[in-house]
């Protein structure tokens, strides 16, 4: 990384915000290799995945008022993942993934004790449904539930019907990724209010 980034013109001049395409990208190719590809499309996905972190860390290594390497990034990273797991590295105990998480989550809830609601630190960047999912998950958490209608038995017809709703909304002439996030800003809103109360 350091000789591309020395030697190569075009990235020499390339920046975080260049980068975020191709992170983007990068993550949508490894997940297509997850889901559909081959073992060596997944070994070459990681690797694309990680040249994506290493040029990041080489860029913020140039930063001229904080800048940090890729062994600060694995320091952080490795401290975190300790902290995050006493069951393993202390003394703690969890025989089921229920009680992992438990630990987990508490270690987290220390790490941000600056968060003031349950939708702090969730990006409105991931894409509406897996949003969606998340945000459903939080705002659980404080009692603002979305009831699930009839519907599939299956994640296979559960795709079958998200793909039947898309279809109508084509048909309608409506766009279904906005109505989503409409309906996730009003989910936001309503769990707002209810850490309010």
């Amino acid at each position: 990384m350091r000789a591309v980034r020395e030697r190569c013109v075009w990235s020499q001049r390339i920046t975080h915000d260049d980068l975020v395409p191709y992170l983007v990208e990068e993550s949508a190719e490894l997940i297509d290799a997850v889901e559909t590809g081959t073992r060596a499309d997944l070994r070459e996905e990681l690797g694309d995945l990680l040249w994506q972190v290493l040029f990041h860390a080489a860029v913020a290594a140039e930063d001229a008022n904080a800048p940090f390497t890729i062994d600060d990034v694995a320091e952080g990273l490795t401290e975190k993942m300790v902290r995050r797991h006493p069951h393993v590295f202390a003394d703690a105990v969890a025989t089921t993934p229920d009680e992992v998480l438990v630990h987990w989550n508490a270690a987290k809830a220390a790490e941000k004790r600056e968060r003031r609601s349950v939708l702090d630190g969730v990006s409105p960047h991931m894409p509406s449904l897996a949003l969606a999912q998340k945000l459903l998950g939080r705002a659980a958490q404080v009692g603002v539930v979305r009831a699930p209608g009839e519907g599939p038995d299956s994640e296979a017809e559960l795709g079958e019907a998200l793909l039947g709703l898309v279809a109508l909304a084509r048909e309608r002439g409506w766009d279904a990724d906005r109505a989503l996030r409409g309906a996730i800003r009003t989910l936001e809103n309503d769990v707002r209010d209810a850490e309010r109360s």
